[in-house]
């Protein structure tokens, strides 16, 4: 279950999302905190620049497995806004992260993407532990669902 003193890491990585959307590009955030509840990294989505690999989680993974010894990599959290693409999921075993708390699934985003008209990905979405069957997820937060949805709506409204 995520706990109430959890719920401040999930404002930052709608926060950062929003900020994502205002540099033009999809409103993702996460946020990579150490096991004692230090924030040890944050990133929000960075595609727009052409490379859409530049997923906030992708980049958190990179910066672990540089900054960080594996038994802290497999104590920490990533949470974040949306639940890992399987790239995302994929790169957070290979570098051995511990737990991911997400606030909206990849089934909600299909949904509300698909309700827009938006295209499907070039990459079918798939949940956490199906692409990386190891690692401990939690969410969706229904708390903040309907912010990142509505930060989704704004995004693809806009032209994104």
């Amino acid at each position: 279950m995520v706990s109430e003193a959890e719920l401040p890491h999930l404002r930052r990585c709608v926060e950062l999302a929003a900020e994502a959307l205002d540099a033009g590009d999809e409103p993702f955030g996460s946020v990579l905190v150490g096991r004692d509840g230090v924030v040890l990294a944050e990133d929000h989505n960075r595609v727009a620049s052409g490379d859409r690999t530049r997923h906030p989680e992708f980049e958190l993974a990179r910066w672990a497995a540089e900054h960080l010894p594996p038994d802290q990599r497999a104590a920490a959290t990533v949470y974040t806004s949306g639940e890992h693409c399987p790239m995302c999921a994929a790169a957070h075993a290979w570098v051995g992260l511990g737990r991911i708390v997400y606030v909206a699934s990849s089934e909600q985003l299909g949904s509300w993407l698909a309700d827009l008209g938006v295209p499907p990905p070039p990459v079918r979405t798939l949940p956490v532990n199906e692409v990386a069957p190891g690692v401990a997820v939690e969410g969706p937060v229904p708390e903040l669902t309907d912010t990142v949805r509505e930060l989704h709506r704004r995004f693809h409204r806009a032209g994104g």
